[in-house]
């Protein structure tokens, strides 16, 4: 109860504080049969009005029990029939609630922006290679960083060291205790991005339960339709990861039985995978499904301070967190709470302003001042691919951090997550108006490079490696 109160407060402050990257969607959970008439969507309609309840306020629309033909109407993808242990079930009628969806890399971005607006010192490609200890004490005294681009190493003096690395914390404690062990146990969730036709809908679909008892979703996501998700333990932490072959195939297969035209490896368009950074609980972990999705801090007795855990919308109570943790162990100055609550990101229109709907092509979503900004670039009538110009590109790497291909194409824009093909294609282009930009010694074709071969692999071939 209490982490669905937090996540409800943060979903309302965020889209508040970020209209342009944040919106409301609706979600349809389709009921076929009988049981799905009588008990699924009664259970789920008294379970979802009861999340409206807790949300209060800052819910965003009243949860409502929908008929056959209004489920259709509201999502015209959905299967009329699914089979059922060689049986078949016919849609009977739907539950429609809603939540929320943001553009995740442009509010990374807008969040370091933010940061560095009021006086953060935002490094990019900078890895935390040692620790630095006071000699007398051997209490933390900073962190070692690696500057990525040119081999330099500095030493950087800190009161405070706040390890919040996500699936890596474990790495960087054993820098300061070579003994630490394990918090996380990480679990992996593969999606697989398909064109809209196969689910024509501004309203997501999520089936709670499939023929395993995993859940499955079709979201609509900026101009494309993402089919996800699994939860699949996984021991190691690759930079990179890549969905396994039998995640794509789980994906595909209840997406098939749900969808009125079911997608093949032919049809996906990205394939992706991400972990999350669970909380690892006492004895051996089996089921990830099951473990809590809540943030851990822990202060060592050296000082260094570890976040991990937690979830992506509840990013801001995490740090409040964080930070009242710091204070308390008197290693930050203590200072008022709250002051992030009602914040603006960096972008955001006015409180009247207009929402763009996350559904739409990818964008930058910038307004005001910053839309001039880019407006006034050289190329902002030149669409490189949909929803990225060269302005863009320009700004990104001015006033975004961005440095390579992968930047602008994966991490300022989600152009790679969305189609590998077109972004591999574009490429190149990109590549070249960044040499314009960063100058010597930027490489454009080892970017280019890098960034076709990472791009190949978000591509679905006859299988896919682990």
């Amino acid at each position: 109860m209490r982490l669905v109160r937090e996540a409800l407060r943060e979903r309302a402050l965020l889209l508040g504080n970020a209209p342009h990257l944040a919106g409301a969607l609706p979600f349809m959970v389709p009921a076929y049969g009988l049981r799905g008439r009588l008990v699924d969507t009664w259970a789920l309609g008294v379970g979802l009005a009861a999340y409206d309840l807790l949300a209060g306020g800052a819910g965003l629309g009243r949860t409502r029990i929908l008929g056959r033909a209004a489920a259709l109407a509201g999502a015209p993808g959905l299967a009329r029939a699914v089979n059922r242990g060689g049986r078949s079930a016919d849609l009977v009628g739907a539950v429609r609630y809603v939540d929320g969806q943001f553009d995740d890399a442009r509010v990374a971005v807008a969040l370091a922006r933010t940061a560095a607006r009021h006086g953060a010192t935002v490094l990019n490609y900078c890895r935390a290679g040692g620790i630095e200890r006071a000699p007398a004490s051997g209490r933390l005294a900073g962190v070692e960083v690696e500057d990525r681009e040119t081999g330099r190493r500095i030493a950087v003096a800190a009161r405070c060291v706040v390890n919040a690395t996500g699936v890596w914390v474990d790495e960087l404690r054993r820098l300061e205790t070579v003994a630490a062990a394990d918090m996380l146990a990480p679990s992996q969730g593969a999606h697989l991005v398909v064109d809209r036709a196969f689910f024509p809908s501004d309203v997501a679909m999520l089936v709670p339960r499939t023929a395993d008892g995993r859940v499955l979703f079709a979201v609509p996501w900026l101009g494309r339709v993402i089919l996800g998700t699994t939860d699949t333990p996984r021991a190691d932490r690759p930079l990179d990861p890549r969905p396994f072959d039998d995640e794509i195939d789980f994906i595909l297969r209840e997406a098939g039985r749900h969808l009125a035209r079911p997608p093949t490896r032919g049809d996906v368009r990205s394939a992706w995978a991400g972990l999350r950074p669970l909380v690892k609980p006492a004895g051996t972990v089996r089921d990830t499904k099951a473990v809590s999705r809540e943030h851990a801090i822990v202060v060592s007795p050296h000082g260094l301070v570890t976040v991990t855990g937690g979830k992506w919308t509840t990013y801001r109570a995490m740090a409040e967190d964080v930070l009242a943790t710091c204070m308390r162990a008197a290693l930050l100055p203590t200072r008022p709470a709250g002051v992030t609550r009602h914040l603006r990101l960096v972008g955001a229109p006015p409180r009247s302003g207009p929402m763009v709907p996350l559904t739409a092509p990818p964008g930058l979503h910038l307004y005001g001042t910053e839309a001039a900004a880019v407006a006034a670039l050289p190329g902002a009538d030149r669409t490189i691919v949909d929803g990225l110009t060269e302005a863009m590109v320009r700004f990104a790497v001015r006033r975004e951090f961005a440095r390579t291909v992968e930047d602008v194409l994966a991490r300022r824009s989600r152009h790679l997550f969305l189609d590998a093909s077109g972004a591999m294609a574009c490429a190149e282009a990109v590549g070249a108006i960044l040499a314009e930009e960063l100058g010597a010694p930027f490489d454009a074709t080892a970017s280019t490079r890098a960034f076709t071969t990472l791009a190949a692999g978000y591509r679905l071939g006859p299988s896919v490696a682990s």
